[in-house]
């Protein structure tokens, strides 16, 4: 009998690792932008727009060499990408920026576009862990 229902048991934990997980209808996302190169950048943007427009609440992550893309000081390599950044804030979607990858660059925070915040422990966590998050990195 205890064989049977340790068979049993293996049977429904296989099977529960084996469903796909599907998102909400409003599961928020998360979007950790490292790159600097600009059409992945457009596509991390363009992705996130879209699914902000679905109804899931957005963050995107500004880190390593993505927070060019929020200093004006580069705004003739991303301007396509800061008209993205700036829709997208006015659409509700929040844009965090890490300090430390800020400094590692040479962005000041005068030169950030406005709207955007700089990140702490406590911002991001908070985005990155909320019930549901779904997370992407490009």
């Amino acid at each position: 009998m205890i064989l049977f229902q340790r068979l049993l048991l293996a049977c429904a934990l296989l099977i529960g690792a084996a469903m796909p997980a599907h998102a909400g209808d409003t599961d928020p996302l998360f979007i950790n932008l490292t790159t600097d190169e600009p059409a992945r950048a457009g596509m991390g943007l363009t992705f996130g727009l879209h699914q902000h427009e679905n109804g899931h609440p957005l963050t995107l992550y500004l880190n390593d060499r993505g927070v060019l893309l929020g200093s004006r000081a580069h705004a003739d390599r991303f301007a396509t990408q800061q008209k993205m950044l700036d829709e997208l804030m006015k659409k509700g979607a929040v844009v965090l920026v890490c300090p430390n990858c800020m400094k590692q660059h040479g962005v000041n925070e005068a030169d950030l576009l406005p709207g955007l915040q700089l990140s702490n422990r406590k911002l991001s966590g908070e985005a990155l862990f909320r019930d549901n998050t779904r997370a992407l990195s490009w």
